[in-house]
């Protein structure tokens, strides 16, 4: 036989990790997390959302979970921060915020996105006339991935996926964030979402809050930093896990 057999992982008490993406991305972005938690034996799967609206990238998270057998740490990106915490899935046990969004019940994904005064360099955005909002090709190196690679940032331009402006308008329910263990990532260099929007976001949360210099896309620009973060979710649902089994 000529293949190789595919290396077994460690078990690390089946807890999984369910990332979800942010606009003008793809399940892609998070691919340097996906091998980082890989190596430390941890399952993670990307979600792809459409970007349509809100319900239907809820409908994608919940298409996701579905296939991955709990209890598994949710984590989201932006504008995906609002996805995450739509899901009613039982399996969830930890919610984790990746420079994200964090709107409470009632207030819009675009209430919170536009809560501070935003960097000079962050881009004007609006919807073209088909109500696609598109990330303008320069915005990529001046704000979206400054500390990318000059080919990192013309892959995001390249192959960036538009957001619907319905999915920022619509108010959301009781986030789930009221009700499990959350964790918030700060990126204190972020010119999208400025790090005060960030901090107040996790402030009101009650979230364990890690911070670094990183930019927008610190997935894909300070991946170790991402990793570290979500391994740290994980490690806390499964003494949690252990203690329930003992009682079964």
């Amino acid at each position: 036989m000529t293949g190789t057999a595919e290396p077994e992982l460690p078990d690390t008490g089946g807890v999984a990790v369910v990332l979800a993406h942010a606009a003008w991305a793809d399940g892609s972005s998070w691919n340097k997390v996906i091998a980082g938690l890989r190596s430390e034996g941890v399952k993670a799967v990307a979600v792809p959302l459409p970007l349509t609206t809100l319900a239907d990238d809820v409908a994608a998270l919940d298409r996701t979970l579905e296939r991955v057998e709990g209890p598994v740490v949710v984590a989201g990106h932006a504008y995906a921060g609002a996805v995450i915490a739509s899901t009613r899935d039982e399996k969830v046990a930890s919610l984790v915020y990746v420079t994200a969004l964090a709107p409470d019940e009632g207030e819009t994904v675009g209430d919170v996105y536009y809560w501070a005064e935003h960097h000079p360099q962050a881009p004007a955005l609006g919807p073209d006339r088909h109500g696609l909002i598109w990330l303008p090709e320069e915005a990529f190196s001046r704000a979206f991935a400054q500390h990318a690679t000059p080919l990192e940032q013309a892959l995001l331009a390249a192959t960036q996926r538009p957001m619907a402006a319905a999915c920022i308008i619509v108010p959301v329910p009781r986030p789930l964030w009221k009700d499990r263990p959350s964790w918030f990532f700060v990126a204190e260099e972020d010119r999208m979402i400025p790090a005060e929007t960030q901090r107040f976001m996790a402030e009101r949360m009650k979230a364990r809050v890690r911070t670094a210099a990183a930019d927008h896309v610190p997935m894909i620009t300070k991946a170790s930093a991402i990793v570290d973060i979500l391994l740290e979710a994980v490690r806390a649902v499964e003494p949690s896990r252990k203690k329930e089994n003992s009682h079964g």
